[in-house]
């Protein structure tokens, strides 16, 4: 590992991800760290409680995983699954991810200034998502809270039973999905993602967007 300033520059170029691990947990203990050619690993930066770390050029699937408390930035784009089960932290993609991205996530922010996959923030339960471009088919299923903003447009069954939390969209979607309906955004909608798009850069016209919440928070049972 080389070290340039403060910053330890790893490079992962045919090495497994086992070795790039054991280094990144020992590395991020000292300061911010720098990972390149770190396309070909699945599951990098996985269960970090602490660090600051810029991948630069793409990442692999499951980057992120259960992220409790790291920064991690990708210059490039990610695959599949970004940040699945992260409880905190923030991780920021500069291009675009796979499907999957922010499931099952308990805390922490996301951001994707390119386009998401499909099934983006399935079972979301309190993170902040914030994709500036399109996501695909079914973002936001079984969601149980968090807020997710799409800049672009979105595919079928958006929030699909949706049972707490909010969705907001710059586009369109293709369908709503069951138990979600459309509203009308409110002063603290328009004061949480203007901070949002203030500390991320993220250019939007925030009183233009839609809002989707969930028409009963209890979607599988008649009233």
């Amino acid at each position: 590992m080389a070290v340039v300033g403060r910053v330890r520059e790893l490079v992962a170029e045919g090495r497994d991800l086992r070795a790039v691990s054991a280094e990144l947990r020992r590395a991020v203990a000292q300061g911010p760290v720098t990972i390149r050619h770190a396309g070909h690993l699945h599951g990098l930066a996985a269960g970090l409680s602490e660090g600051d770390i810029l991948i630069d050029g793409d990442a692999g699937d499951y980057l992120g995983v259960l992220n409790d408390g790291a920064y991690i930035h990708v210059t490039g784009n990610a695959g599949r699954y970004l940040a699945d089960n992260m409880t905190s932290g923030t991780v920021v993609i500069d291009g675009s991810c796979g499907d999957g991205a922010g499931q099952y996530c308990y805390g922490g922010t996301i951001v994707v200034r390119g386009s998401a996959g499909a099934l983006t923030a399935v079972m979301n339960k309190g993170a902040t998502i914030l994709i500036a471009g399109d996501v695909g088919n079914e973002a936001a299923t079984y969601m149980l809270g968090g807020d997710v903003v799409i800049l672009g447009d979105a595919g079928a069954r958006l929030a699909n039973y949706l049972i707490r939390g909010a969705i907001y969209v710059g586009g369109t979607w293709r369908s709503l999905g069951h138990n979600a309906v459309q509203a009308e955004l409110d002063a603290a909608d328009l004061e949480k993602l203007t901070a949002w798009f203030r500390r991320f850069d993220i250019a939007g016209d925030v009183p233009s967007l839609k809002k989707v919440v969930s028409l009963s928070q209890r979607p599988f049972y008649k009233s």
